[in-house]
């Protein structure tokens, strides 16, 4: 899962807190160091960052927050834009970037796109998802890739090589495949990771 800008503002008070007096502070404590004006708007962050797996915290205990061992092994990308899981759309430049999870990371560069359309949710690759493309241009048949068909529009989609034609195949029975002669389709990159937004806040 990836940290919004506020979570790991929050992750970052946290651990400077629990450095400087071996416990972790209260909800008060931190509602006041943020400027939140309810403790709720400290419960939803606090909740996101457990069910992310970046903290453990008991809620029937006070000062019961601790960090989890690998909470600080994340990696911030650019999100360029959107990408379609449908009818192929261009993609928007969008300089923002994100916390991602090392362990979604391989060898070379990688970015950040959110996901728009359903003609993905066979590979549990949802619309608003964020995706973790590693730039690869040589593929194998059956990956879910990012293409650039016609130097104009991306999408998203598993890619099959056959009989001189390139098929962007859906992951949804209900889509058919997409064809395009070789040259019309150009491979951004490969899909090594979705990443899902939690209580309807933004990356």
């Amino acid at each position: 899962m990836f940290l919004t800008k506020r979570q790991k503002e929050i992750l970052d008070y946290l651990r400077g807190y629990i450095s400087r007096h071996g416990y972790a502070p209260t909800f008060d404590e931190i509602a006041v160091s943020f400027g939140f004006t309810s403790k709720g708007t400290v419960y939803k962050h606090i909740r996101a960052l457990k069910e992310k797996r970046a903290i453990r915290h008991e809620w029937n205990r006070t000062r019961s927050i601790e960090l989890c061992p690998d909470d600080s092994n994340y990696n911030a990308l650019e999100v360029l834009g959107t990408v379609a899981a449908g009818k192929p759309i261009e993609a928007i430049t969008n300089p923002d970037a994100i916390d991602v999870p090392a362990s979604f990371l391989r060898r070379g560069k990688h970015y950040v796109l959110k996901v728009s359309g359903d003609s993905m949710i066979e590979e549990q690759i949802q619309d608003g998802d964020l995706i973790v493309v590693q730039e690869k241009v040589d593929v194998q048949n059956g990956q879910t890739v990012v293409a650039l068909i016609d130097n104009q529009e991306v999408t998203i989609k598993k890619i099959y090589r056959k009989n001189g034609e390139i098929e962007l195949k859906p992951a949804n029975r209900s889509l058919d495949s997409m064809f395009y002669e070789v040259e019309r389709v150009r491979v951004q990159g490969v899909v090594v990771g979705v990443m899902r937004k939690y209580n309807g806040e933004r990356p």
